[in-house]
This record gives structure tokens, C-alpha cells and sequence, in this order.
């Protein structure tokens, strides 16, 4: 059903250099609107990097992002709304304040930009808590959280906004394979119920295979491949078998 949706987010062309490393060198990948799309590559490779361009946070030096046909790299992300573009980022290490209690962490945006009143704003928090399947947490702190319920807590606060583009920086990272799966089955559960389009950066292949609708590998600061999980598998391309079977060979470069 994915593949029958107009295109939503288009990278032409992305260049970034960082510390006089070129991370990202002619970037070239397309996002379907209501997929999941989930970019692989070996840690360091610039995924992140990749991903917080998507968002607004860092601008390239050279290339494109097309979000309904409008350059996000011309626009300042307070822009955004004022186009039509709504866009979370769950960051990899949750980046949760720590002074801040769940309500408070949850209620950040809400907090700051709505007009709701204190009641209607408690009932929100609740609301998106209970979609991540928390309660009964709201006055805890961080510290008080196990990894898992940490990245659930960060997801409730990105699902406030209601958004229509989702991004996850290596969302299972740190935690053990039943609370990643938890996380997958999470991922999976709220991108169709809430028919978001989500971009999702990892290394873990157990993961990226669980819930991608289509997957593409970066490697060398190029898009080697962009195709379904199907695809992937048997790509006849050295470097991606061997990134699949975890083994460690001479590197394979980008022809």
C-alpha cells in the first residue's frame, strides 16, 4: 500500500563536511509518504547526520531537502509550521531534561506554545503517555526510569506535536532485546495509527528488517542502495551481504 503514495521528502544532491571530514558527499534519497523508511550503515557513517538535517537542525553545504516540494534548507525549522511542515525528532540518547519530571518533559511544547488550560494540558500528557503504554509516572524524574521507559517518555513528548514526519535516531540503542522489540512494535503501532511518515537511523539489523516498509544503506557519504527488505537480502552487492552478515572484510568502495 506504501509504494502507491505520492512522494513526500526528496534529498538532492546533500553534501556536509564536519571538522574537515566530507561526511555526507552527493546524498540522493527519496521518502514516501505513510513508510517507513529505515537508513543502515555502520556506526559513524553520518546517518545521524543525515537525520538532523532532515530536521532543520543542521544546514548542508551543498544539495537539497524537498518536503512537499518546498527547500528546507532555505528555511529557518521555526519556519516550518508556517508551511505546512510538522517534525519530531526521538534522539538516540532520549535527551530528556533531567530537572524536569515526566509531566514537565512531556508537557514541554504544550507548555510553552498552547492556549489549554492546566487541566487540559494534564489530560494531553496522559493521552500521549498512555499511547507509549505508560501511566502513573508523570511526577518521576529521568533518573527514575529505566533505558526503555526513558525512550518511551521521549516519544510521548515528540508525539505531542502531532506529527506528520517522524524521526528516530538508533531508537533501540542501549537496551536489551525485549525492550527493543517492545520499541519496534511501538514504532510500527503508532506510524499507522497515526498515518505518519517516519525515518528511522540504525545499525541494528534485527530491528531495521522488523519494521521497515523500504531500506536504504549509506555508506562512504553515498546512498548505496534504496529498495524493500525483500531487495536488500538479496542484493547482489558486496558490502551490503557483508554488512548483513556482520562480518569484517577489506572495505568495499562506492563505484
Amino acid at each position: 500500500m506504501y509504494w502507491e503514495y505520492k512522494m513526500l521528502i526528496r534529498i538532492e544532491g546533500l553534501v556536509k563536511k564536519l571538522q574537515n571530514k566530507e561526511v555526507l558527499k552527493k546524498v540522493n534519497l527519496t521518502v514516501k509518504e505513510g513508510e517507513i523508511l529505515v537508513v543502515m550503515g555502520r556506526s559513524g557513517c553520518g546517518k545521524s547526520v543525515l537525520l538532523k538535517h532532515i530536521a532543520g537542525l543542521f544546514k548542508p553545504d551543498a544539495g537539497s531537502i524537498f518536503i512537499h516540494d518546498i527547500d528546507i534548507c532555505k528555511l529557518d525549522p521555526l519556519m516550518f509550521h508556517s508551511v505546512g511542515i510538522t517534525i519530531s525528532m526521538l534522539f538516540q540518547n532520549s535527551a530528556l531534561f533531567d530537572s524536569m519530571n515526566v509531566r514537565e518533559n512531556v508537557g514541554f511544547y504544550i507548555d510553552r506554545y498552547s492556549t489549554l488550560n492546566e487541566t487540559e494540558k494534564n489530560e494531553k500528557v496522559k493521552e500521549k503517555l498512555a499511547l507509549v503504554d505508560l501511566k502513573d509516572v508523570e511526577y518521576l524524574k529521568p533518573y527514575q526510569l529505566s533505558g526503555g521507559m526513558q525512550k518511551r517518555v521521549a516519544l510521548a513528548r515528540s508525539l505531542m506535536m502531532e506529527p506528520e514526519i517522524m524521526l528516530y535516531d538508533e531508537p533501540t540503542t542501549g537496551l536489551d532485546p525485549i525492550t527493543a522489540d517492545s520499541i519496534n512494535k511501538l514504532i510500527r503501532n503508532l506510524n499507522e495509527k497515526f498515518k505518519m511518515t517516519s525515518i528511522v537511523v540504525t545499525h541494528d539489523i534485527r530491528s531495521a528488517f522488523q519494521i521497515a516498509d523500504r531500506l536504504a544503506m549509506l555508506h562512504d557519504g553515498y546512498i548505496i542502495f534504496e529498495g524493500t527488505p525483500e531487495e536488500m537480502r538479496n542484493s547482489s552487492n558486496p558490502y551490503i551481504q557483508q554488512f548483513l552478515a556482520g562480518s569484517y572484510e577489506e572495505s568495499y568502495e562506492v563505484k
